[in-house]
C-alpha cells in the first residue's frame, strides 16, 4: 500500500559567510539596515518536507507517493526522483512559478539568515487526495495554507488515517484551526518548540492534545523524543551520531521512520527508535537527502544502539 505525503518540494541554496554577522551589523543602525555578505562557498541541495520524507521512506523500502506543486525549474529535481524510483504521479507543475526556494546564509557562529520563497506551494490546494489510489496512510506536512486544510479534510472524507505535521507552517493557523487539524488527524508530530507554540495557540496541554489523537509525538533534539499514546508517555532515546554536521532534514527523516513503523503495524517503542535512528544518521551528512544507509546497516546500528532486532 502507498503512503501519501502532502507537503513542500524545495531547493535549498546554502551559502557560508566566512566571518561573523555581528561584526558587520551595527545595532544602532538597524533602522537603515543595508548589508552585503561575500559568500565564496555555496551549494544547492534538494529539499522540502515532502521530498525529504519521501527520500527517507524509500530508503526503508516504503512506497511514498508525493503530492506537491512545483514550478518551471523543477526538471533537475524530477530527474533525481526518477533515478531514486520515487513516483511523480501526484506532483503538479504550476506554470510561470518557481519551485519553493530557501536561501540560507550561515556565518562562523552557525547563525543563519534565511529567505524563503514559497512559489508553487501557494497552489497546493489544486491537488486532491482523491486523485491517489491504494493509499493506506498519509501525512499533511508544511505546504500552502489552503492545501494543508483541504488535504486534511480530504483524508477524513476518504477514511485514510494521517499524521498532522504542522512544522514551520504553524504560524499560518489560529488556535481553532489547529484544534480542527488535531481532531481530524490520527497522529500529531511536532518538535519541542512547536509543541509549546501548539499549547499556547490552542490553550490545551500536551496531555489534553494526546487524548484527542491515537498518538502525539514530540521530538526533543539530542534529548530524544516522547510519544504520548494509550495513556502512556514513552521515552525514546537518541543514538549518539557519528558526527554533527547539519540538522537540516533531521525532523523529516524522523517522520519517515514514524510513517514506516505505523504502516508496518509496529509498537511505538520500535517505531520511535527507528525514527530516532534515522534522524541521528541524517545529522552526520550535509543536506536533507545525502545519507544513504542500507537496510543491513540500519539493522546493525539499531542492534548496536538499542540492543534489539529491527524487523526491517
Amino acid at each position: 500500500m502507498n503512503t501519501l505525503i502532502c507537503g513542500s518540494m524545495a531547493y535549498d541554496t546554502i551559502m557560508v559567510f566566512p566571518d561573523h554577522f555581528k561584526k558587520h551589523i551595527l545595532p544602532e543602525q538597524l533602522h537603515i539596515l543595508n548589508v552585503a555578505f561575500l559568500v565564496p562557498t555555496m551549494r544547492r541541495e534538494y529539499g522540502g518536507c515532502a521530498g525529504n520524507i519521501a527520500y527517507n521512506l524509500k530508503l526503508l523500502g516504503g512506497n511514498p507517493q508525493i503530492m506537491a506543486t512545483v514550478g518551471d525549474d523543477f526538471m533537475p529535481y524530477a530527474k533525481r526522483l526518477e533515478k531514486l524510483g520515487i513516483s511523480q504521479k501526484h506532483i503538479r507543475h504550476v506554470s510561470d512559478s518557481f519551485t519553493g526556494q530557501a536561501f540560507i546564509t550561515t556565518d562562523l557562529d552557525d547563525n543563519q539568515i534565511t529567505a524563503f520563497h514559497p512559489g508553487a506551494m501557494g497552489f497546493s490546494e489544486q491537488n486532491k487526495v482523491s486523485d491517489a489510489n491504494d493509499v493506506s496512510l498519509g501525512i499533511v506536512s508544511p505546504d500552502g495554507r489552503a492545501g494543508m486544510m483541504e488535504h486534511a479534510e480530504q483524508f477524513v472524507e476518504a477514511g485514510i488515517p494521517f499524521v498532522f505535521d504542522p512544522g514551520q507552517g504553524m504560524p499560518m493557523f489560529s488556535g481553532d484551526d489547529l484544534l480542527r487539524f488535531i481532531d481530524q488527524a490520527t497522529y500529531v508530530t511536532v518538535n519541542d518548540y512547536e509543541a509549546k507554540m501548539l499549547q499556547d495557540k490552542t490553550g490545551k496541554t500536551l496531555k489534553q492534545i494526546a487524548e484527542r489523537v491515537t498518538a502525539l509525538i514530540v521530538t526533543l533534539g539530542g534529548d530524544g523524543s516522547m510519544i504520548y499514546a494509550n495513556g502512556k508517555e514513552i521515552a525514546i532515546p537518541t543514538p549518539k551520531p557519528a558526527s554533527i554536521v547539519d540538522p537540516t532534514g533531521c525532523g523529516d527523516a524522523y517522520r519517515a521512520g514514524l510513517l514506516y513503523g505505523i504502516q508496518s503495524g509496529w509498537d511505538w517503542e520500535t517505531t520511535g527508535r527507528l525514527a530516532s535512528l534515522l534522524g541521528s544518521i541524517k545529522i552526520a551528512s550535509r543536506g536533507g537527502q545525502n545519507h544513504a544507509p542500507t537496510k543491513d546497516e540500519l539493522r546493525a546500528q539499531f542492534q548496536q544502539h538499542f540492543g534489539s532486532t529491527l524487523p526491517l
